[in-house]
């Protein structure tokens, strides 16, 4: 198994950065088109937990005016063979200051990559906010 392809890791790269523009700009039908369409899909937010596409995709219609604005800090995608890749992002929310992390599984399907599960949760006040790699 090859750890970082180049090639894959600029694909999945592109995926993240559309998938961050999409959530900026609360295009509801790219955020839907970036997950995985199965009852397998997981979505754990920062106030919800979302079990399957179906779950996922009506938490975004319902949810007025989208994700609060935020500023990415540091991206970190590793990928895993051809077809399996992981992101993390950490992030501030530009109205309150809050540092957030969000992780996401990436797997390549017959319609492109696609996220399978993931996690979104902000940090304590006063919790180590360290950025840098250790």
């Amino acid at each position: 198994m090859i750890v970082n392809d180049p090639t894959v890791l600029s694909e999945v790269t592109d995926a993240v950065d559309a998938y961050e523009a999409a959530l900026m700009a609360n295009d509801i039908a790219a955020l839907d088109d970036a997950f995985w369409n199965s009852p397998h899909t997981v979505r754990l937010g920062v106030a919800e937990n979302l079990w399957g596409f179906a779950e996922i995709a009506a938490f975004r219609v319902g949810r007025t005016g989208g994700s609060p604005p935020r500023t990415r800090l540091r991206t970190e995608i590793t990928s895993f063979g051809s077809d399996f890749a992981v992101a993390n992002v950490a992030f501030r929310r530009d109205d309150t200051g809050m540092i957030g992390r969000q992780s996401q599984t990436w797997i390549r399907t017959r319609d492109g990559w696609k996220v399978a599960s993931a996690h979104v949760s902000l940090m304590q006040a006063g919790a180590d906010q360290r950025l840098a790699s250790t």
